[in-house]
């Protein structure tokens, strides 16, 4: 697959791609490696090194942390289309979580050094950066303000919505199906919850005409996910 001529539509899916130009886009093609990781795999490990990013083309890939306590904690599941691993390449600082292939993984890995010569010889693709470092950290902001201030029935149902946005973009239709490949105790651990919780939220949303499953298809109300998980505005 490393030999297919990837066009700069597909380098520009990648949210930290989406604002290069032209050549850069060539030359980031030209710096990347395709790779392969089975089921199972640890990446890379918290206090590693950062000497690499990677585009995520298929699979799924586990970011988490072991507590003092020696449990883990989940923090995201992230799906093709993510990028990991570029922010310990760009402040030099260790990996700051555990990456783990939930699945059989593929993707691109771009090295630290090749990267880094590449943003210096463009400064239009480091200002590009800059742009999407800021909508990863009001990401990070929306998500603790949800954990913090939300009820776990509107947590979830902001969970399905934010998964809907990523299929649909933000003007999401009045109704949609998702196929999760989250399991309810991954679930859990990205909202910071049990599974038995998740699993009475889920019934919950269901019982609320939210949501509908069948045969692993969630059949999802827009208008009613948005009035679980704004009550106040509902």
């Amino acid at each position: 697959m490393n030999e297919i001529n990837r066009s700069a539509a597909f380098w520009r899916s990648f949210p930290i791609f989406e604002g290069f130009g032209k050549e850069t886009i060539g030359e980031v093609a030209a710096i990347a490696t395709y790779r392969k990781w089975p089921a199972g795999t640890v990446i890379f490990q918290r206090g590693d090194e950062g000497t690499y990013l990677i585009a995520l083309v298929s699979g799924r890939i586990k970011l988490s942390l072991i507590t003092p306590q020696g449990k883990e904690l989940s923090l995201r599941q992230l799906e093709p289309g993510a990028v990991l691993g570029e922010m310990a390449i760009l402040d030099g600082q260790p990996r700051s979580a555990d990456a783990t292939a939930a699945v059989a993984t593929e993707g691109y890995v771009i090295a630290k050094r090749d990267f880094l010569d590449l943003i210096a010889r463009h400064p239009a693709a480091a200002q590009a950066i800059i742009h999407y470092l800021c909508t990863k950290l009001r990401e990070t902001t929306e998500q603790l303000e949800t954990i913090a201030l939300y009820d776990l029935d509107a947590r979830v149902a902001r969970f399905f919505l934010a998964t809907l946005r990523t299929i649909h973009g933000e003007e999401l239709p009045d109704s949609a199906n998702l196929q999760l490949s989250l399991s309810q105790t991954e679930i859990a651990g990205i909202l910071g919850a049990s599974r038995p919780k998740i699993n009475r939220s889920i019934l919950v949303l269901e019982e609320a005409g939210a949501i509908r499953r069948n045969d692993g298809v969630i059949h999802c109300h827009v208008g009613r996910l948005y009035g679980i998980a704004e009550p106040d505005d509902a």
